[in-house]
C-alpha cells in the first residue's frame, strides 16, 4: 500500500511538473497572443494601405484555434490531476484508518497479554503456596507415621512381653 502510495505521489509530482510547464507555456502563449494582437493591430493599420488583410486573418484564426485546442488540453490535464489528487487523498485516509485500527488492535492484544501474565503470576503464587502446604503436610504425616511406627513397635514389644509374662504365669 505504501509502495502504491509512493508511486501515486511520484506520478502526482510528475503530473504537477507537467502542469506547471503547461501553465508556463500557456503564459508564454498568452504573451505571444498579446504580441500577436499588437501585431494584428499594426497589420490592420497597414492592411488599410495593403491588400493582404485576408492572409493575416487566417493566421490569427489558426493561432486562435491552436490556443483553444491547447486550453481544452490544459483543462483535461487539470481534471486528470484532480482525479489523481483525490485518489491519493483517499489512499492516505485509508492508510491512516488502517494504522489506527492496527494501533487499537495492538493495544488490545498488549492488554490481553498483560492480563494473562497477571493470571499466570497468580497461578504460580498459588501453586507455590500449595506446594509449601503439601510439603508441610507431608512432613507432618511423615512425623505421624514415624510416631505410629514407633508406637506400633512399642506395642509389639509390650505385646511380646505380655505374652511372655502370660506364659510365665
Amino acid at each position: 500500500m505504501e509502495a502504491d502510495f509512493s508511486e501515486m505521489r511520484n506520478e502526482l509530482q510528475s503530473r504537477d511538473g507537467l502542469w506547471r510547464r503547461i501553465q508556463l507555456e500557456c503564459q508564454q502563449l498568452h504573451t505571444e497572443l498579446l504580441k500577436i494582437k499588437e501585431y494584428k493591430n499594426m497589420q490592420e493599420i497597414q492592411i488599410k494601405h495593403q491588400s493582404s488583410h485576408v492572409q493575416l486573418t487566417e493566421q490569427l484564426e489558426n493561432k486562435n484555434t491552436e490556443l483553444l485546442l491547447f486550453a481544452e488540453s490544459q483543462e483535461h490535464q487539470k481534471e486528470e490531476l484532480n482525479k489523481i489528487r483525490n485518489h491519493v487523498y483517499r489512499e492516505e485516509q485509508s492508510h491512516c484508518s488502517e494504522q489506527e485500527r492496527m494501533k487499537t488492535e495492538i493495544s488490545d492484544l498488549t492488554e490481553e497479554l498483560h492480563q494473562k501474565e497477571i493470571t499466570i503470576a497468580t497461578i504460580m503464587e498459588k501453586a507455590s503456596l500449595l506446594e509449601r502446604q503439601l510439603k508441610m503436610e507431608l512432613e507432618t504425616k511423615d512425623k505421624l507415621l514415624a510416631k505410629q511406627q514407633l508406637l506400633e513397635f512399642r506395642y509389639q514389644v509390650i505385646k511380646s512381653e505380655n505374652r511372655h509374662l502370660k506364659e510365665m504365669v
